[in-house]
């Protein structure tokens, strides 16, 4: 397995386990999420692809896992001055869950972090999503802040 920066012949494969990570979302929280089979649009996708902030998980040929990135530059009179890699998404397709494919991924975002002299990597989880949260947690990361919502009123 390999961990590279995505290519514009990806995008199917990555449409494919975005889905199936949407699928999940919508059956924790269908009052928020709604099925969507293009959780990417293409130009998003290469804008993605031209920033370099989006990388696959590869087997041989077979594309198995995703992860986009967004770079943030935190600078404010109330923070300390900050630049933080956030991880928009991750996904490993169904089959490969539980076979290192996120710890992979892990492991080049702290190779990415170094090079861009990053303060920090930061995700979300869905609090509702424990098996994500769990592996998050074992990998190191710990919880930052908590969103909170109330429902009804």
């Amino acid at each position: 397995m390999q961990i590279r920066l995505a290519v514009e012949t990806d995008y199917e494969s990555v449409l494919r386990i975005m889905n199936q990570v949407q699928d999940i979302h919508v059956e924790l929280r269908p009052d928020i999420y709604k099925e969507n089979k293009v959780i990417i649009a293409k130009e998003e996708f290469m804008e993605a692809l031209e920033g370099e902030t989006f990388y696959v998980a590869e087997d041989g040929e077979k594309v198995i896992g995703i992860m986009g990135l967004t770079y943030r530059h935190i600078e404010s009179s109330s923070h300390v001055t900050r630049d933080v890699i956030f991880v928009d998404c991750m996904a490993v397709d169904e089959p490969y869950r539980g076979t290192g494919v996120g710890h992979a991924f892990f492991d080049k975002l702290k190779e990415v972090a170094r090079e861009k002299h990053s303060d920090g990597i930061e995700l979300q989880v869905n609090a509702r999503n424990k098996q994500a949260y769990e592996m998050y947690a074992k990998y190191g990361f710990s919880e930052k802040s908590i969103n909170m919502e109330l429902l009804e009123w």
